[in-house]
């Protein structure tokens, strides 16, 4: 289980294919850059015995009686408040999100779980994590995409669990916006950058309401999961709007809607 003094980052795109992380307290404690840091290969647990062993690399052979190594790494990343679990994005065709458990003693004991969204899904950009510990991302496809582990059926781990073995998990949300001309799927030609999850009702729609970027509709598109819809907030024209990331403040929560709110960088 992470811990709140840890500090897990994002390596961009996959080429890494490592997450790494800082022990904040003992970085401030002994000032050791070095000893404070460490990181973990994403790897599966294809043997299915709970537990993390020697790997074959991507590029080998499938051993049944060795783990097996993903070539991935983390866009955006979040830690789940339910379990403390690590959670990213991972860019591409057709893309995933990953559920990392470092165990009591990251590296030797971390296990990641991959899931790959169901077509017509596909590439996961940024992503945030709600209070339920279901991850949200905007896909390529033109989506909003939440996946809930919670409601995989099958097995989690072992020779199957490489990807494809839970569709049901993911919710599809097609973003405003029309859809790309001569494209049949559902979708839309709205390309958002990235997500955020308003976990404490800063912007007054509820809890746990993702936010992802309109970059094409110079907006930030909120959805209301209960209902499915999409509340847009638009800067008019001829202002522009490209938002690259948000984040939100609580000052005075006795203070209504002039106490919090949401802030964004464009």
């Amino acid at each position: 289980m992470s811990q709140p003094i840890t500090l897990w980052t994002s390596a961009g795109g996959p080429q890494s294919g490592v997450i790494g992380w800082l022990n904040r307290k003992a970085f401030e404690e002994t000032g050791d850059e070095a000893k404070s840091q460490g990181w973990t290969a994403l790897v599966l647990d294809t043997n299915g015995n709970g537990k993390r062993d020697d790997y074959v690399e991507p590029n080998q052979p499938v051993d049944p009686t060795k783990d097996r190594r993903v070539a991935a790494a983390f866009y955006g990343v979040g830690v789940s408040p339910v379990d403390g679990t690590i959670w990213g994005s991972v860019l591409g065709f057709p893309g995933y999100v990953i559920r990392l458990n470092p165990g009591s003693n990251p590296p030797a004991t971390a296990l990641a779980e991959v899931f790959e969204p169901p077509m017509p899904g596909y590439g996961p950009r940024g992503m945030d994590i709600d209070r339920n510990g279901v991850a949200w991302t905007p896909l390529s496809s033109g989506h909003l995409a939440s996946f809930d582990r919670r409601k995989c059926k099958g097995p989690l781990n072992g020779p199957t669990a490489t990807g494809q073995h839970c569709p049901e998990g993911w919710t599809l949300y097609p973003l405003p916006g029309p859809q790309l001309k001569g494209v049949t799927d559902p979708g839309s030609a709205e390309a958002s950058y990235y997500d955020w999850v308003d976990q404490f009702d800063m912007l007054g729609l509820g809890k746990n309401v993702p936010i992802a970027t309109g970059n094409g509709n110079d907006a930030l598109l909120a959805l209301l999961p209960d209902s499915g819809k999409f509340v847009v907030l638009r800067v008019p024209y001829p202002m522009g709007f490209y938002a690259k990331g948000m984040d939100g403040r609580i000052d005075d929560p006795n203070a209504g809607w002039k106490g919090k709110g949401i802030w964004a960088a464009y």
